[in-house]
């Protein structure tokens, strides 16, 4: 007998016993195991919701329950449970990522809100099974051109020399169609370009491409400096606050072609036109890191992330696993000609945000972002990859750091200083 419904879910949810025993198989794995305060958020908006209790489910609510703050703390100045909050979605993410959880019931805290969701999963379908073809016996041959002593040879064919020929010709099919499965590429071990994107295109057809750009108002030389701010952009203005990279534009157009030749649709977007709810509706690429503020914000939790560093001021790559600090430095201020080496990331992973698998290609400078582009999109560095990583690196959250040489503004090849896969 099915239970009572619990309030505020729907009917047709799992029942609360079977989502406090996943609960269990969530905490006790590493990504819970090890940590205090995510099992004990996961565990409290979990038994609040089946208790029918998530309306209560505030921030600040949360805040008091949860870490014990006072009734009165500033959520802005204290920000403890956006970041749990975040940082469980992260977890959640990578717990269902593993192929052997595919089964299990799911456990979800949507993006934008602190009141989880419980799925079944999704049903396996039990592989086909063979089933002896009946054999039906074949209709008289119409031959209207054979000769008399030819139509008359195929009426004496018993059933089993018609059955004969029958598969005879079904394993002559069963040839031409293999030989042209193998000729279109089908069958054959994925490539390593498609083993890297394919877990970022896999259930959509479209690819959202957003490309940061500069905006410099103050720029003495710039046309609209002048202009009074408080009035609507002029068409020039638009136009010329929208300097899109030259590096940045030829990783976009890298990607496109990408994009096009395995027949998926884009959709490219400036930063400033990107929204967040964007990003929940299909995966993205951010291209660009210093200049495109969505690389900066959805990338900040991972092992290896851009920022500014504190004590300096200058663009760096900073490691997580090294204490928050790293050797991969830029200086903006520096001139050009002086500039010997820039560094980029490339990430591929599941956001826990937005839900979708994020791809980041950036630089510190525009010759990491080319060098990047290139790394993604061309089959070389990517099997050069592929030959280090785990066996199972495509399904698998991963971030590559990069280093590119600069020789008289050209960027050279990427070559990969480490990689960090999980």
């Amino acid at each position: 007998m099915r239970s009572a419904p619990v309030p505020g879910m729907p009917p047709d949810a799992p029942p609360p016993d079977a989502v406090r025993e996943q609960l269990g198989r969530i905490l006790a794995s590493p990504l819970f195991r090890s940590s205090r305060h995510y099992p004990n958020f996961l565990r409290h908006v979990v038994e609040q919701t089946l208790g029918g209790h998530s309306a209560g489910l505030k921030e600040r609510s949360l805040g008091m329950e949860v870490f014990g703050r006072d009734p009165h703390y500033d959520t802005n100045a204290d920000p403890v449970v956006r970041t749990s909050a975040c940082e469980v979605r992260k977890r959640l993410a990578q717990y269902y990522h593993e192929p052997s959880r595919d089964a299990e019931l799911r456990i979800e805290l949507p993006p934008g809100s602190y009141v989880p969701e419980f799925h079944f999963p999704l049903r396996v379908m039990d592989p086909p099974q063979a089933v002896e073809p009946a054999i039906a016996e074949p209709a008289p041959l119409s031959l209207p051109m054979a000769p008399p002593a030819a139509a008359a040879a195929l009426r004496r064919w018993s059933p089993r020399d018609r059955y004969l020929v029958a598969a005879v010709v079904a394993s002559l099919a069963t040839v031409i169609l293999t030989a042209a499965a193998v000729a279109s590429g089908v069958g054959r071990s994925p490539s390593a370009i498609e083993r890297f994107w394919s877990p970022v295109w896999a259930g959509s057809d479209s690819v959202l491409v957003c490309l940061g750009v500069y905006h410099n108002p103050k720029d003495k030389d710039d046309p609209a400096s002048d202009v009074n701010p408080t009035a609507e952009p002029s068409h020039r203005q638009v136009m010329w606050n929208d300097r899109v990279a030259f590096a940045d534009a030829l990783t976009m157009a890298k990607l496109s072609g990408l994009l096009q030749a395995h027949g998926k649709h884009y959709d490219i977007r400036s930063n400033d036109t990107m929204t967040l709810q964007d990003l929940t509706k299909r995966p993205g690429v951010l291209i660009g890191a210093f200049n495109n503020p969505w690389t900066l914000a959805l990338s900040h939790q991972l092992r290896f992330a851009f920022e500014y560093e504190p004590s300096t001021g200058k663009p760096v790559i900073r490691d997580l696993q090294n204490g928050g600090k790293g050797p991969w430095r830029g200086d903006f201020q520096r001139p050009y000609s002086e500039v010997k080496e820039d560094y980029a990331v490339v990430s591929r992973y599941m956001d826990p945000q937005v839900g979708r698998m994020v791809v980041v290609v950036a630089g510190i400078g525009k010759d990491g972002t080319a060098a990047a582009g290139e790394f993604v999109t061309n089959p070389k560095y990517l099997e050069t990859l592929a030959g280090s990583a785990p066996a199972n690196w495509d399904r698998r959250n991963l971030q590559v750091v990069l280093s590119t040489e600069v020789l008289n503004g050209n960027s050279g090849p990427p070559k990969v200083l480490t990689s960090y896969f999980w």
